[in-house]
């Protein structure tokens, strides 16, 4: 018997891919141009079986593509800055760099020794001298155009680490995860991305894109466009107007009439000038307690409200009844969502009722629920009443009236609201891209030429246990020149938010050596959008978003394609492994290493596992069955292997499998039939390609498997049947070709040795559609129900012919008798119903 060495004959076939260039493509290839890409990974060490099934969907798309005859475009590429290597310096490790770098070695090699195949020469780091060049020169050019720009924003502060901390970092009782100091809410000079600018573009193209439907929902959601009115209610005191005013946006203007309070987010500006030397203690207190609080957790409804919110002192005038309202502070409104103020119903809002409940407020009810509604806060339809001029519309018709009266009026005008707020994109963090501005005492910010970037970060630093950044602290990189007056500047130490690395790199990619532009054009042209994108659920939302902003942004800025709007064409988000109940992380360490594997059962044993588990979309558990599957593909393939080489030199018969001729696969055991004909496996092999290629297409590579094991089966029963062995070869060639995108080394190797051919270079079979249509199938005749004859008849056979041959059959003609049937239901081929 031949012998199948997995790891001799996959480190070969691994050499041979990269010496012969085999997935290498040029931006002037003459084939139909295909980009696969799957999302460049965070560098955290050598593969888990994650990165695993990930990676493996991939290059089967690669593989599948390339023998179909197109060009395809499979880059590789890490995003390599990010926090996990700077707590390790923080902790006394490496520096990032050296850190990084290694980790990217291990992932690597994880890769390769997988099998999947890339362009390396490709290849990307977003520390890279060059990749930060690039990336500084979109952000001077983002800023030129007032896409870019710093403001005030609140951030996480750590009074022990003097540093600011990323939303992660702190820790569910409110405390820093590194010092336990409780964390302060600060107002940071921070820097941004104009997104919000393309928030209606980015919602509406969400339509048109070929994404999974729960994808696009969640973008939809973070976007969150609603559409209302902003409302003016003047602050009054003594009953008389003092010229001041609250503005606030709702969605639900036909509510005026139950407006009972207002209330104010702590860190609105109004604050401090409405709030009265009386209540001015209880104020601050609350305004303290909140500078301790997330955002998640302020708009949690736990916990006493009335511990979280304050009266002002202050009053304004509901413009809808001329009523006197008190205004109030609570933690539970937010300054970064609509106006940083509420007008508040508490009749039809829990978080206003239960405020409402506890402060002793009025709760007047505009929209008559059902009789038979508990008291509380009603959100459903119904006819308004307590409304005045609204009385008696519906929801729908009373917000359509009361917004015009509100413009009509003069208290305010329609308005278009977004959840989706500017991107924050300053990072207190030494690993990460440097922002390219300097701060002049003349000139204030001035970006950093073109000419005199990229500026890197220095290596020389050192790394305090406090968590701040050295950049703050070393003098070679704040020294800077203003490049307006040449005299001396401060160099900006925020970092970019890494969301920014992978907002852009599958634009670069196209032709990622061009050192005078960010993006190619013309290469960017010929190979974007993205044909097919694969990552996971985890990045629907900002790394998604991010990216579709960032390619329409660089269109806008003539550093991308104009036309280029989406990066995306399809997107297929594959599903987690789970380990113990959650996703497999090396943070969590819950990892299985594929390299046991690699070295016992091969990289195309777990390959096939992982492609015949379960639909790709769905999160899988890692159990001892997953071990028994592995296991049982490789059965499997040594299975193929005696088959693919009984009448090579040294191969063996089939017979000798197992005692009985008969062989386990990955689903069970097949009982080996006593004969086929060579017509059978014909048929069998052709409809098989054509069920793969539409299984490939759609993703559905565990059926992919389960066919390919169909097929061998019936290969087996040929083999020991007689078949002309012609037909056996033909079908045997077949399915190396079929397996060849799913178990690449294995197939490469079989396909070789039968033929002295390249199997990855060979065109994908295209199946015969005559032998697709079967020559006959079975008609079921029955009578009254009950099955009585079965009928070998034509596919294309009619509903007259079906019905005919039923009554003709001697079973039904004895059953009728003579008589004639009260009816016949007919289903042509496959289905005749005699009813007496």
């Amino acid at each position: 018997m031949l012998e199948y060495d997995v790891a001799e004959v996959e480190t070969r076939w691994q050499g041979r891919w990269a010496e012969w260039g085999t997935y290498e493509v040029d931006n002037d290839d003459p084939r139909p141009p295909y980009y696969v890409l799957c999302m460049y990974p965070y560098p955290s060490g050598a593969a888990h079986q994650g990165h695993i099934r990930n990676y493996t969907l991939g290059d089967v798309l690669v593989r599948w593509r390339t023998m179909q005859g197109y060009g395809v475009l499979s880059p590789f590429g890490f995003d390599s800055f990010g926090l996990p290597a700077e707590n390790a310096a923080i902790k006394g490790g490496a520096l990032p760099r050296a850190y990084t770098e290694a980790r990217i070695a291990e992932l690597k090699a994880s890769v390769l020794r997988l099998g999947a195949v890339y362009d390396w020469r490709r290849e990307l780091r977003s520390h890279d001298p060059d990749y930060i060049r690039f990336n500084q020169v979109i952000f001077t050019r983002l800023l030129e155009a007032g896409l870019a720009y710093r403001a005030e924003a609140p951030v996480n502060w750590c009074p022990g680490c003097q540093t600011v901390l990323a939303n992660e970092q702190v820790l569910a009782d409110g405390t820093c995860e590194r010092s336990g100091d409780l964390v302060e809410r600060r107002n940071l000079e921070q820097w941004f991305l104009r997104i919000t600018r393309y928030a209606d573009e980015l919602l509406s193209a969400l339509d048109g894109l070929d994404w999974p439907e729960r994808v696009k929902t969640m973008q939809r959601n973070w976007i969150g466009r609603s559409e209302g009115s902003r409302l003016r209610f003047a602050v009054v005191a003594a009953g008389e107007e003092t010229g001041a005013e609250v503005e606030v946006y709702t969605t639900r203007p036909d509510t005026g009439f139950g407006v009972t309070y207002l209330v104010l987010a702590p860190e609105h500006p109004l604050v401090d000038d409405l709030t009265t030397d009386e209540h001015a203690e209880a104020v601050a207190a609350l305004r303290e307690e909140a500078r301790h609080r997330s955002d998640l957790d302020r708009l949690s409804t736990e916990g006493a409200l009335e511990k979280r919110g304050a009266f002002t002192g202050a009053f304004a005038r509901n413009p809808f009844n001329g009523e006197e309202v008190p205004i109030y502070v609570a933690d539970y409104v937010l300054a970064g969502y609509g106006t940083g103020a509420i007008m508040a119903v508490p009749a039809e809002d829990d978080r206003d009722f239960i405020f409402a409940t506890a402060m002793n407020l009025p709760v007047v009810r505009t929209t008559q629920p059902p009789a038979d509604f508990a008291d509380g806060a009603y959100v459903g339809e119904g006819v308004k009443v307590n409304s005045g001029f609204l009385n008696g519309y519906s929801v729908a018709e009373a917000k359509d009236r009361a917004a015009t009266w509100i413009e009509v009026e003069g208290f305010g005008e329609r308005s278009v609201q977004y959840r989706l707020r500017d991107w924050l994109i300053s990072r207190q963090r030494y690993w990460g891209c440097p922002i390219p501005v300097v701060t002049c005492p003349e000139h204030g910010i001035q970006p950093v030429p073109e000419d005199q970037l990229p500026v890197l970060l220095p290596d020389d630093v050192e790394f305090l246990p406090t968590g701040e950044s050295p950049l703050r602290s070393h003098p070679g990189f704040l020294a800077a020149t203003c490049p307006v007056c040449g005299g001396p500047a401060v160099r900006e130490t925020d970092t970019m938010d890494t969301f920014v690395d992978s907002s852009w790199y599958f634009l670069r990619f196209c032709a990622p050596r061009d050192q005078e532009h960010p993006v190619d054009l013309a290469a960017a042209e010929r190979w974007m959008p993205v044909d097919q994108y694969i990552g996971g659920i985890t990045h629907a939302i900002l790394h998604l978003l991010y990216a579709r902003f960032y390619t329409r942004a660089l269109g806008d800025v003539e550093l991308g394609p104009s036309e280029l709007r989406e990066p995306f064409a399809q997107l297929f988000c594959q599903g987690m492994i789970r380990l113990g109940g959650k996703a497999m992380s090396k943070s969590k360490g819950n990892v299985v290493s594929p390299d046991a594997y690699f070295s016992t059962v091969g990289a195309d044993a777990l390959r096939l596992a992982h492609l015949f588990v379960g639909p790709p979309i769905e999160d899988i558990d890692w159990t001892e069955q997953t071990e028994e599957l592995i296991e049982a593909c490789a059965r499997y393939l040594r299975r193929v292997w005696r088959l693919a080489t009984r009448d090579l030199p040294g191969g063996a018969e089939e017979a000798m499998a197992t005692a009985d001729g008969r062989e386990e696969l990955a689903n069970g055991r097949s009982a080996l039939a006593p004969t086929i004909d060579a017509e059978h496996l014909r048929r069998l092999a052709h409809q098989t390609i054509a069920s793969v290629t539409e299984d490939l297409g759609r993703y559905a590579f565990n059926t992919v498997v389960s066919s390919c094991q169909a097929l061998t089966n019936a290969i087996s029963k040929a083999t020991q049947s007689g078949v002309d062995q012609g037909v056996v070869d033909e079908a045997l060639d077949v399915l190396l070709r079929l397996l060849a995108p799913l178990t690449p080394h294995f197939a490469a190797e079989a396909y070789e040795r039968r033929t002295g051919r390249h199997v990855h270079t060979e065109p994908w079979p295209v199946a015969d559609a005559s032998l697709l249509i079967e020559p006959t199938v079975t008609l079921v005749v029955q009578v009254d129900g009950k099955l009585r004859d079965k009928l070998e008849v034509s596919p294309q056979l009619n509903e007259e012919e079906a019905v005919a041959l039923a009554l003709a059959s001697p079973r039904v003609q004895e059953l009728l008798g003579g008589s004639e049937p009260s009816r016949v239901v007919a289903r042509p081929p496959r289905l005749v119903n005699v009813v007496r």
